[in-house]
């Protein structure tokens, strides 16, 4: 046998065997046009969902915590270069003691030098209901001195596999001394 194949192990002959008996058996595209009754998936709806983004920075128990910042996050009036880290409880109503449906968990950061314009990148993972375990992955700007911020919906798991839509977001309550904020959430979204 030649020196270079007494070298390799059974197990690595295998691998190489097969990546070459594939690469050189398929058909060498990268994508097929499938079926949407394949996957189950039926007509596509488009549901609302509205509660309460319950955001607490200063407290014994934050839902949110800095894990980053910049030299001159502090000295920037915008809070420029901040990344938070949140778990944040969403709720049926402005309380926070009302009836938990999910939590908003997931990264925002301070983003913009010249105004409060955060990058939110975030599951919203939502346990009541029909909707238990399924989840909304909103990545968009907030501008959370705005009256209503728009935020797309970009996918999603569970019953909103193949997700697409939007999230407007409305302050119910901001406390500029501590930092807790109470956001309205209006949800709208097409899956299957």
């Amino acid at each position: 046998m030649p020196k270079t194949f007494s070298k390799l192990s059974s197990s690595t002959f295998f691998f190489h065997f097969t990546l070459l008996f594939f690469s050189a058996t398929s058909s060498g595209s990268f994508s097929n046009i499938l079926s949407t009754k394949k996957f189950g998936l039926k007509r596509e709806k488009l549901t609302h969902l509205h509660f309460y983004f319950h955001d607490i920075v200063s407290s014994r128990n934050p839902t949110a915590i800095p894990v980053a910042s910049s030299a001159s996050t502090n000295k920037s009036h915008t809070g420029f270069g901040v990344v938070m880290m949140a778990d944040d409880p969403l709720t049926a109503a402005p309380d926070p003691n009302s009836k938990l449906v999910g939590k908003a968990q997931g990264i925002y950061a301070s983003a913009a030098q010249d105004e409060v314009g955060l990058l939110m990148v975030m599951n919203l993972a939502f346990m009541e209901g029909k909707y238990n375990g399924s989840s909304l992955s909103l990545l968009g700007r907030n501008t959370v001195f705005s009256r209503v911020r728009e935020m797309p919906i970009v996918g999603g798991s569970g019953l909103f596999r193949f997700a697409r839509g939007y999230a407007q977001a409305k302050t119910q309550t901001l406390d500029l001394k501590t930092g807790n904020a109470v956001v309205e959430y209006n949800v709208y979204v097409f899956h299957y």
